[in-house]
């Protein structure tokens, strides 16, 4: 069975297991394995036969209408492996370790953001530091929006070089004295990320630790594997689309003598609402399809647009899907209220709004003046 496959049968499992995710510090640990069972968190890797960028952006949308959280949190691993994969760019110090880590299943995640600093994307400096000590780097900081917290292995870490005005990505083990997490993620969306805190105190890493330089050629690096985040949310809005129309199709209130999906009002939401999806759709696989097809076309500004309009659309189709369940989807025994929660998520993973519209401006007018 092919891993898409694999997946979409995995689709009721996580959906039965998702409202345990409702509770603060929770996390979708059995969905994780389940992942790992079928080969999902290592397939990326051209040893495993690799994946296209079409192929692990329907992947992570399938795994997201069963749960968005876990949609999320092994996109970013996943994420990770994708860009290894089409740039070979690790230390290759380090490469044959990763590697072979990752066969065994081993998760990482990058560890960039930091409480009142900034994004990353819009210039912030690293606080956390790395200082040369004998043949060992010692790092000391604390990240924030680490998600997937309780299971990874091991940390992408950016960092400032104490002394120098350069910035690296270096590898810590999450089993290294001086790593711990505090449990702060108490977000209402996407609470099972379990986005914690990531706090390094006086922690020893090899001198061949670093992962790779942070510098102009890391920073343009086409990086297509960042769709993963669309696709969660058009996932989790698919979700909740299939939810109103199950309900739609079989709900009869005591005033009608036929389901609420005869009902024209229904069905111009229901219309409007598949329509949207499928724009949002088609947009997001056309940009993953020229992105595997046309690797010297620049693809930044369509990526940007594609995150912006398929989340925005996620918001409205999940919106639609409450107005047609009415009042009870806001009860928390319904799917419905998580969804909603979750989609709003995706205005807050980068690039946002703003960043994206000032993306396309750039864009149209430098081609207006060449």
């Amino acid at each position: 069975m092919k891993i898409k496959e694999e997946l979409q049968s995995l689709i009721p499992v996580f959906q039965t297991r998702e409202p345990a995710l409702d509770q603060l510090n929770s996390f979708p640990f059995d969905n994780i394995e389940d992942l790992k069972k079928i080969g999902y968190t290592n397939a990326m890797l051209p040893e495993n036969g690799g994946m296209p960028l079409l192929e692990f952006v329907q992947c992570q949308e399938t795994i997201a209408k069963g749960c968005g959280a876990t949609a999320l949190s092994i996109g970013w691993h996943t994420g990770i492996l994708m860009e290894f994969a089409e740039h070979g760019h690790w230390n290759l110090d380090i490469t044959d370790f990763l590697k072979e880590e990752v066969q065994k299943g081993k998760l990482f995640n990058a560890a960039a953001s930091e409480r009142n600093a900034g994004s990353p994307l819009r210039g912030a400096a690293f606080k956390t530091t790395a200082r040369i000590v004998d043949n060992t780097y010692v790092i000391n900081g604390e990240k924030t929006f680490t998600s997937a917290a309780p299971v990874l292995d091991y940390f992408f870490v950016s960092a400032s070089i104490q002394g120098t005005p350069e910035s690296a990505v270096f590898l810590v083990p999450a089993s290294n004295d001086g790593v711990s997490i505090r449990e702060t993620w108490d977000s209402v969306a996407m609470r099972g990320t379990a986005s914690h805190d990531l706090i390094l105190e006086n922690v020893r890493i090899p001198a061949h630790y670093v992962v790779e330089q942070l510098d102009d050629d890391s920073k343009s690096r086409r990086k297509g594997w960042l769709l993963h985040i669309p696709a969660c949310y058009i996932g989790i809005a698919g979700a909740a689309r299939d939810f109103a129309v199950q309900f739609a199709a079989h709900y009869t209130p005591a005033s009608l003598d036929q389901p609420i999906g005869t009902l024209p009002v229904t069905e111009q939401l229901i219309g409007e609402m598949d329509m949207k999806l499928m724009a949002a759709q088609q947009f997001l696989y056309r940009t993953a399809e020229l992105y595997d097809h046309a690797p010297s076309e620049p693809i930044k500004p369509q990526m940007a647009a594609a995150k912006s309009f398929v989340t925005n659309t996620a918001i409205e189709v999940t919106d639609m899907a409450m107005r047609i369940v009415g009042a009870r989807s806001l009860s928390e025994k319904n799917p419905l209220h998580r969804y909603w929660q979750n989609v709003r998520a995706g205005l807050h993973n980068p690039p946002m709004d703003d960043i994206a519209y000032r993306t396309l401006a750039q864009e149209a007018i430098s081609r207006a003046r060449s």
